[in-house]
Protein backbone atom coordinates (compact mmCIF):
# COMPACT_ATOMS: atom_id res chain seq x y z
CA UNK A 1 0.00 0.00 0.00
CA UNK A 2 1.22 3.50 -0.76
CA UNK A 3 2.32 5.55 2.23
CA UNK A 4 2.24 8.91 0.49
CA UNK A 5 -0.48 11.48 0.97
CA UNK A 6 -3.00 11.34 -1.85
CA UNK A 7 -3.60 14.32 -4.07
CA UNK A 8 -0.17 15.87 -3.78
CA UNK A 9 0.72 18.17 -6.65
CA UNK A 10 4.23 19.08 -5.58
CA UNK A 11 6.72 18.68 -8.44
CA UNK A 12 9.11 15.79 -8.11
CA UNK A 13 12.63 16.96 -7.31
CA UNK A 14 14.78 15.13 -9.82
CA UNK A 15 18.53 15.03 -10.39
CA UNK A 16 19.91 17.45 -12.95
CA UNK A 17 21.12 16.52 -16.43
CA UNK A 18 17.86 14.83 -17.42
CA UNK A 19 18.00 16.11 -20.99
CA UNK A 20 21.72 15.54 -21.59
CA UNK A 21 23.10 12.37 -23.10
CA UNK A 22 24.67 10.32 -20.32
CA UNK A 23 26.59 7.06 -20.14
CA UNK A 24 24.18 4.21 -19.42
CA UNK A 25 25.31 3.71 -15.83
CA UNK A 26 24.95 7.43 -15.09
CA UNK A 27 21.51 7.54 -16.67
CA UNK A 28 20.39 4.55 -14.61
CA UNK A 29 21.64 6.22 -11.44
CA UNK A 30 19.61 9.33 -12.31
CA UNK A 31 16.52 7.24 -13.06
CA UNK A 32 16.84 5.31 -9.79
CA UNK A 33 17.19 8.53 -7.80
CA UNK A 34 14.13 9.92 -9.57
CA UNK A 35 12.19 6.73 -8.85
CA UNK A 36 12.92 7.04 -5.12
CA UNK A 37 11.82 10.68 -5.24
CA UNK A 38 8.57 9.69 -6.96
CA UNK A 39 7.79 7.05 -4.35
CA UNK A 40 8.60 9.50 -1.57
CA UNK A 41 6.34 12.23 -2.92
CA UNK A 42 3.56 10.39 -4.76
CA UNK A 43 3.55 6.85 -3.37
CA UNK A 44 4.46 3.47 -4.81
CA UNK A 45 1.24 3.18 -6.81
CA UNK A 46 2.29 6.21 -8.86
CA UNK A 47 5.58 4.60 -9.84
CA UNK A 48 5.07 3.47 -13.43
CA UNK A 49 7.69 3.48 -16.15
CA UNK A 50 5.73 6.14 -18.01
CA UNK A 51 5.53 8.40 -14.96
CA UNK A 52 9.23 7.85 -14.29
CA UNK A 53 10.08 8.89 -17.85
CA UNK A 54 7.98 12.02 -17.46
CA UNK A 55 9.53 12.94 -14.11
CA UNK A 56 13.06 12.25 -15.33
CA UNK A 57 12.58 14.24 -18.53
CA UNK A 58 13.41 11.35 -20.86
CA UNK A 59 11.47 9.32 -23.38
CA UNK A 60 9.68 6.12 -22.41
CA UNK A 61 12.00 3.89 -24.49
CA UNK A 62 14.94 5.09 -22.39
CA UNK A 63 13.24 3.93 -19.19
CA UNK A 64 12.07 0.64 -20.71
CA UNK A 65 15.60 -0.03 -21.95
CA UNK A 66 16.91 0.23 -18.38
CA UNK A 67 14.23 -1.66 -16.44
CA UNK A 68 12.06 -3.58 -18.90
CA UNK A 69 8.99 -3.64 -16.68
CA UNK A 70 7.64 -1.99 -13.55
CA UNK A 71 8.45 -5.20 -11.69
CA UNK A 72 12.05 -4.92 -12.86
CA UNK A 73 12.24 -1.41 -11.46
CA UNK A 74 10.75 -2.44 -8.11
CA UNK A 75 13.21 -5.32 -7.84
CA UNK A 76 16.16 -3.05 -8.58
CA UNK A 77 15.05 -0.54 -5.92
CA UNK A 78 14.61 -3.26 -3.33
CA UNK A 79 17.94 -4.90 -4.13
CA UNK A 80 19.67 -1.54 -3.80
CA UNK A 81 18.15 -1.06 -0.35
CA UNK A 82 18.92 -4.65 0.67
CA UNK A 83 22.57 -4.35 -0.39
CA UNK A 84 22.96 -1.18 1.67
CA UNK A 85 21.40 -2.83 4.70
CA UNK A 86 23.50 -5.99 4.41
CA UNK A 87 26.76 -4.11 3.81
CA UNK A 88 26.12 -1.82 6.76
CA UNK A 89 25.56 -4.77 9.07
CA UNK A 90 28.53 -6.75 7.72
CA UNK A 91 30.94 -3.85 8.18
CA UNK A 92 29.76 -3.20 11.72
CA UNK A 93 30.02 -6.88 12.65
CA UNK A 94 33.65 -6.99 11.51
CA UNK A 95 34.65 -4.55 14.25
CA UNK A 96 32.18 -5.59 16.95
CA UNK A 97 33.05 -7.17 20.27
CA UNK A 98 32.43 -10.95 20.21
CA UNK A 99 29.48 -10.77 22.59
CA UNK A 100 25.81 -11.55 22.10
CA UNK A 101 24.83 -8.09 23.28
CA UNK A 102 27.08 -6.27 20.80
CA UNK A 103 26.04 -8.38 17.84
CA UNK A 104 22.34 -8.14 18.66
CA UNK A 105 22.68 -4.37 18.94
CA UNK A 106 24.40 -4.18 15.54
CA UNK A 107 21.74 -6.28 13.81
CA UNK A 108 18.95 -4.18 15.34
CA UNK A 109 20.68 -0.91 14.51
CA UNK A 110 21.47 -1.92 10.92
CA UNK A 111 17.96 -3.13 10.16
CA UNK A 112 16.01 -0.28 11.72
CA UNK A 113 18.59 2.35 10.81
CA UNK A 114 18.58 1.51 7.10
CA UNK A 115 14.79 1.62 6.90
CA UNK A 116 14.80 5.01 8.63
CA UNK A 117 17.60 6.29 6.39
CA UNK A 118 15.68 5.31 3.25
CA UNK A 119 12.47 6.77 4.63
CA UNK A 120 8.83 5.80 4.45
CA UNK A 121 9.11 5.00 0.75
CA UNK A 122 10.83 1.66 1.41
CA UNK A 123 7.73 0.35 3.19
CA UNK A 124 5.78 0.99 0.00
CA UNK A 125 8.36 -0.86 -2.08
CA UNK A 126 8.28 -3.82 0.31
CA UNK A 127 4.47 -3.91 0.16
CA UNK A 128 4.57 -3.80 -3.65
CA UNK A 129 6.87 -6.83 -3.73
CA UNK A 130 4.07 -8.89 -2.20
CA UNK A 131 1.86 -8.21 -5.23
CA UNK A 132 3.07 -11.22 -7.21
CA UNK A 133 4.79 -14.56 -6.53
CA UNK A 134 7.73 -13.50 -8.73
CA UNK A 135 8.38 -10.33 -6.74
CA UNK A 136 7.78 -12.08 -3.43
CA UNK A 137 10.43 -14.64 -4.40
CA UNK A 138 12.99 -11.85 -4.82
CA UNK A 139 12.13 -10.53 -1.38
CA UNK A 140 12.50 -14.00 0.14
CA UNK A 141 15.84 -14.48 -1.59
CA UNK A 142 17.19 -11.26 -0.07
CA UNK A 143 15.74 -12.13 3.33
CA UNK A 144 17.45 -15.52 3.30
CA UNK A 145 20.81 -13.85 2.69
CA UNK A 146 20.15 -11.49 5.61
CA UNK A 147 19.14 -14.37 7.87
CA UNK A 148 22.28 -16.30 6.93
CA UNK A 149 24.38 -13.34 8.06
CA UNK A 150 22.38 -13.23 11.30
CA UNK A 151 22.82 -16.96 11.90
CA UNK A 152 26.58 -16.65 11.36
CA UNK A 153 26.81 -13.67 13.72
CA UNK A 154 24.70 -15.23 16.47
CA UNK A 155 25.76 -18.86 16.01
CA UNK A 156 28.62 -18.77 18.55
CA UNK A 157 26.08 -18.02 21.30
CA UNK A 158 23.48 -20.62 20.27
CA UNK A 159 24.88 -23.07 17.70
CA UNK A 160 21.51 -24.53 16.75
CA UNK A 161 19.39 -21.47 16.06
CA UNK A 162 16.50 -22.76 13.98
CA UNK A 163 14.80 -21.18 11.00
CA UNK A 164 11.65 -20.61 13.06
CA UNK A 165 13.52 -18.40 15.51
CA UNK A 166 15.19 -16.42 12.74
CA UNK A 167 11.88 -15.90 10.94
CA UNK A 168 10.28 -14.70 14.18
CA UNK A 169 13.14 -12.22 14.56
CA UNK A 170 12.66 -11.07 10.96
CA UNK A 171 8.93 -10.61 11.48
CA UNK A 172 9.61 -8.43 14.51
CA UNK A 173 12.20 -6.44 12.57
CA UNK A 174 9.78 -5.77 9.71
CA UNK A 175 6.94 -4.72 12.01
CA UNK A 176 9.10 -2.50 14.22
CA UNK A 177 10.86 -0.81 11.31
CA UNK A 178 7.55 -0.12 9.57
CA UNK A 179 6.14 1.39 12.77
CA UNK A 180 9.21 3.59 13.15
CA UNK A 181 9.09 4.68 9.51
CA UNK A 182 5.42 5.61 9.87
CA UNK A 183 6.02 7.57 13.06
CA UNK A 184 4.26 5.17 15.42
CA UNK A 185 7.53 4.51 17.27
CA UNK A 186 10.73 6.42 17.78
CA UNK A 187 13.74 4.86 16.06
CA UNK A 188 15.43 4.19 19.41
CA UNK A 189 12.31 2.43 20.72
CA UNK A 190 12.19 0.17 17.68
CA UNK A 191 15.89 -0.65 17.89
CA UNK A 192 15.71 -1.39 21.62
CA UNK A 193 12.73 -3.69 21.19
CA UNK A 194 14.36 -5.56 18.31
CA UNK A 195 17.56 -5.89 20.35
CA UNK A 196 15.61 -7.45 23.23
CA UNK A 197 13.83 -9.78 20.80
CA UNK A 198 17.13 -11.00 19.32
CA UNK A 199 18.79 -11.55 22.69
CA UNK A 200 15.76 -13.40 24.05
CA UNK A 201 15.59 -15.62 20.96
CA UNK A 202 19.26 -16.59 21.21
CA UNK A 203 19.10 -17.26 24.94
CA UNK A 204 16.00 -19.40 24.47
CA UNK A 205 17.74 -21.54 21.86
CA UNK A 206 20.87 -21.80 23.99
CA UNK A 207 18.86 -22.94 27.00
CA UNK A 208 16.96 -25.44 24.89
CA UNK A 209 20.21 -26.90 23.51
CA UNK A 210 21.78 -27.20 26.97
CA UNK A 211 18.81 -29.12 28.33
CA UNK A 212 18.86 -31.75 25.58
Amino acid sequence: MSTATKGTSAPVQIPSASQRRLPKEHRQKQLVETAWALVRQEGTEALTLGRLAEAAGVTKPVVYNHFGTRSGLLVLLYREFDALQTDRMAQALQTSAPTLEDRAAIIASAYIGCVMAQGREITGIIAALASSPELEAVKRECENVFLTHCRDALGPFAPRIGQAGLLAMLGAAEALSAAAANGELQQEEAQDELYETIVAMVRRHRQRASSE
